[in-house]
């Protein structure tokens, strides 16, 4: 199998699969979603293969979805239609997405995921549905849509760190470092960059040496305690708000900024803490 957006190569019982879109910092184009489930979907099929190592290439892990390309086009694209607008159409897409993502949480195999450079918006969404995310230190990971345009579609903040760390992240849209992520619970390490190599590494050989039939059952059995509470319900709901946040009265305002100024421009003021030109919310 030939992937556009990713690697998949294999050694001994680890699987890896790299993010390969580092001139665009491997942002999430509409190709990206399904590669990653098939490269799952591969490795799942391996019987050599114990553990999978989701990383990104180049400077770092994932800005999350291509916005630049959405926000920026004129008229009607995936991510926005004309209004009135069909939120069905837009959940069909932007469920699949992050059905096509969460297979790193269904799958048999244990995910370890390395973090580097940014775990931003839809990034962040990604790495979260790995079993276990380690980051560089000065990596940052944060879902900067939660202002305006977007909502975490893999709801995995709340699972991780509770609700109020949660809302804390959520309703500020703020980044943090590796060494915050680590004190939050949200995720398992932060280490020095250079170090990072190493330490996904240790984890995963360490992993693979455990039969597939007991990383399989250990898995499972954990992610069913998560499904008893409701995951795939708040996962639907998420989702729905998603596509309504882009399509509401300050994320069609975003939009039409970003094609009249650039998306940059349109992040800049969004993320500067100003109330948005002409909204009375």
């Amino acid at each position: 199998m030939t992937f556009a957006t990713l690697l998949y190569e294999t050694a001994g019982r680890i699987a890896r699969i790299t993010l390969n879109r580092p001139e665009r910092l491997n942002a999430i184009d509409e190709k990206m979603p399904g590669e990653i489930r098939a490269a799952v979907e591969r490795a799942n099929a391996d019987d050599g293969i114990h553990v999978i190592v989701l990383q990104g290439a180049g400077r770092g892990f994932c800005s999350g979805y291509d916005l630049k390309a959405f926000a920026e086009a004129e008229g009607e694209n995936p991510g926005v239609q004309s209004m009135p607008w069909d939120p069905m159409v837009d959940y069909r897409f932007m469920k699949q997405c992050t059905d096509d993502f969460f297979s790193l949480w269904r799958s048999y195999k244990p995910v370890i995921c390395k973090v580097h450079g940014y775990a931003v918006a839809g990034g962040s969404d990604i790495a979260l549905c790995a079993d276990i995310v380690i980051m560089a230190e000065d990596a940052k990971i944060g879902y900067p849509p939660a202002r305006v345009w977007g909502c975490p579609t893999t709801a995995m903040w709340v699972f991780r760190i509770g609700a109020e760390k949660a809302k804390r992240m959520l309703l500020t849209g703020d980044l943090v470092d590796g060494r915050t992520a680590k004190e939050m619970g949200l995720v398992y390490d932060a280490v020095p960059a250079a170090a990072l190599d190493a330490a996904v590494d240790a984890l995963a050989q360490r992993m693979a040496g455990v039969p597939k039939n007991q990383l399989m059952m250990q898995k499972l059995m954990i992610n069913q305690a998560y499904e008893n509470m409701g995951l795939g319900t708040t996962q639907m709901i998420a989702t729905l708000f998603d596509g309504i946040t882009r399509h509401s009265p300050e994320g069609m305002w975003f939009k039409a900024y970003s094609e009249e100024h650039g998306f940059h421009e349109a992040v800049r003021l969004r993320d500067s803490g100003e109330p948005i030109p002409g909204s009375k919310r």
